[in-house]
């Protein structure tokens, strides 16, 4: 087991040795929280966009859920009539330069892997620079936006933000509720009083302290041809080498074993590059990724990979909320 692995089961299963760490934790906590009370206090450069911005992050170390969030706040705001672009720090993309316009045809080495799915999937106009200030001023210049979103970026408060919106794994939780490196918490957990909606990735009800969503498998994509597929496609009980590289693969296993297929797991790191070689599995069997890693692996895919096509699905007390928030953000362009 990765010593990353390790410490994911440590801070969500627990483990003695943690206590060793909280010395780290303890100057750790001091950095963030004075970080933040330095930006409440309007200190230092702090870039407001001219649009309004909504930052969707997690304050835990692992996936949430955001990529699929952020797709359906897209398509929602697009149904109205809104423009919306969107920033990224592009983890693990290596362009000519920063920042850098994400282009549908460009590979995920240059983009990044949610980035170039992000584009590929609604056409977005999509900036990425580890400086998300620098990245929304490359954006508002490049063309008229009416609303930005920023993928992750909780902790960049050198970036002024109108609208906080934080995703919690309603499975996992917040683990030991302790911060790095004696927990998963990037921030202490009190920053969530703070914020102005808090969403459940994997709940079925909406909670008293935040709303629900789930995100709904929806069809199988031929990583080589692009024919779409429904779920029946694989019989009950089909064996399949399931490949995941994100936050939390265990979640993708388990979305696979819900369809009635035995999936073989295959767990990457998150973000993880990926060969021919390394996805040439025995035995031969179909191969099924979730779709951020098949946007990195379409150049060598066998004809029988596929990705699951998963969509997020909110309660309708959050799209009501979110509608609400909109009209009040942006009533010169939404009619009631």
């Amino acid at each position: 087991m990765a010593m990353s692995d390790r410490l994911l089961a440590a801070w969500y299963e627990g483990h003695p040795a943690l206590t060793l760490l909280r010395p780290l934790e303890w100057l750790y906590r001091r950095v963030v929280v004075g970080k933040r009370e330095r930006f409440l206090a309007g200190e230092g450069q702090i870039y407001q966009p001219p649009v309004p911005l909504v930052v969707v992050g997690n304050i835990t170390v692992g996936g949430t859920g955001k990529t699929p969030l952020i797709l359906w706040m897209i398509q929602h705001c697009q149904r109205s009539g809104l423009r919306v672009g969107v920033v990224s720090r592009g983890y693990g993309a290596k362009p000519p330069q920063l920042p850098w316009r994400v282009r549908a045809e460009q590979g995920a080495d240059v983009a990044g892997d949610e980035p170039l799915l992000i584009v590929q999937r609604t056409g977005v106009p999509l900036m990425i620079d580890p400086d998300r200030s620098r990245a929304v001023q490359a954006l508002v210049e490049s063309e008229p936006l009416d609303l930005i979103l920023s993928d992750d970026g909780m902790q960049h408060y050198r970036l002024a933000r109108d609208l906080e919106l934080v995703l919690i794994d309603s499975a996992r939780g917040l683990g030991n509720r302790r911060c790095l490196p004696a927990g998963p918490l990037r921030e202490p957990v009190e920053r969530l009083q703070s914020v102005d909606a808090v969403l459940y990735n994997g709940a079925s009800t909406d909670r008293e302290d935040g709303f629900a969503f789930q995100l709904l498998p929806t069809e199988l994509v031929n990583l080589a041809s692009g024919e779409r597929r429904p779920l029946d496609h694989f019989p009950p009980g089909q064996a399949l080498h399931a490949v995941a590289g994100i936050g939390n693969p265990q979640r993708f296993f388990k979305t696979l074993e819900t369809l009635h297929w035995r999936p073989i797991p295959h767990g990457f790191a998150d973000h993880a590059e990926y060969s021919a070689q390394a996805l040439n599995f025995t035995p031969s069997l179909p191969v099924v990724m979730t779709e951020k890693d098949a946007v990195k692996c379409r150049a060598f895919a066998a004809p029988d990979w596929w990705y699951l096509a998963v969509d997020a699905a909110p309660s309708p007390a959050f799209v009501a909320w979110f509608d609400a928030q909109l009209m009040r953000l942006l009533p010169d362009r939404l009619v009631p």
